[in-house]
């Protein structure tokens, strides 16, 4: 495993109004959180007065589904982005339930991006050019967002390289398992080959522990005491339970945030709000 200290972002903090600032929520293996995270941490980000945009990267489009964005209303996506179709401006959706978040949605066409991108001179930093453009033609942060969160598929493919490309730092959902502890080596690894090759800036913003069940309170801290003797302070000290009121809020349409606020899910993801913020002001590395 690379040695995290080297792969912590050392970019400074963008801030409210600032120059704005990236993060792909990334993990090469399904199942642990990242969906889950991208909008609540989005939620939980505006409710203090960021300007978030989530643009979810994902074919399957359950971040734009848990946001409330109909699949008849997804007329402009980040299909039509990567593809030159339409700009940040054009496709962000402001949210129905959530002031200062905005999304741009996924549309089934974008299981295709992979064709249509991989032979392209430019196809891995489509995205990148997208929100150059954006921070160009705004007073403000990336089209004037504070904070851009990047939904990945579970999948080292075109839209992954594409996020990774265009971030600042990589916010990675870790499943509180032995076994994800393992193949974290693999994402760490491409991160570290994005970094050389591609994108010298990007590092790891910090890893979250997520679905913490406390009815094997003692299996999971021992990932979780784990994770934090590979990891150090990457580690966020917020641990993310399971709770199956985050999952219900997301079937219809609306963040943990706005579903349930007093659920033990939704508080974590308010406090991991507050230390991704915290970490900006004061970079791991720094």
């Amino acid at each position: 495993m690379p040695n995290p200290a080297e792969l912590a972002t050392q970019a400074a903090s963008g801030g409210p109004g600032g120059a704005g600032r990236v993060f792909a929520i990334a993990n090469q293996k399904g199942g642990v959180g990242k969906t889950t995270t991208a909008i609540n941490l989005g939620t939980a980000m505006a409710s203090v007065g960021r300007k978030v945009l989530v643009i979810d990267l994902d074919p399957q489009g359950n971040a734009s589904t848990g946001l409330g964005v109909d699949a008849a209303n997804r007329s402009l996506s980040t299909h039509d982005l990567l593809t030159g179709q339409a700009t940040i401006a054009a496709a962000a959706i402001p949210t129905a339930h959530v002031a200062n978040l905005a999304i741009i949605p996924a549309k089934k066409e974008l299981s295709g991006a992979d064709r249509e991108l991989l032979d392209e001179a430019d196809g891995r930093h489509r995205l990148k050019a997208a929100l150059a453009k954006a921070r160009e033609h705004s007073s403000s942060g990336v089209g004037g967002f504070d904070y851009v969160l990047i939904d990945c598929p579970p999948s080292l493919n075109i839209l992954t390289v594409n996020a990774l490309v265009a971030a600042d730092g990589v916010l990675v959902p870790l499943q509180c398992e032995f076994f994800a502890l393992e193949g974290l080596s693999q994402l760490l690894n491409t991160i570290q080959r994005i970094r050389k090759n591609l994108n010298t800036s990007l590092g790891v913003q910090g890893v979250v522990l997520t679905m913490f069940d406390k009815r094997n309170k003692a299996y999971h801290g021992d990932v979780a005491e784990e994770a934090h003797q590979v990891l150090g302070d990457l580690v966020y000290k917020t641990i993310v339970p399971r709770a199956a009121k985050i999952s219900e809020a997301t079937s219809h349409g609306q963040p943990g945030l706005i579903y349930d606020r007093s659920n033990p899910g939704t508080i974590a993801y308010a406090d991991l709000a507050i230390e991704v913020l915290a970490r900006e002001r004061d970079p791991v590395g720094a």
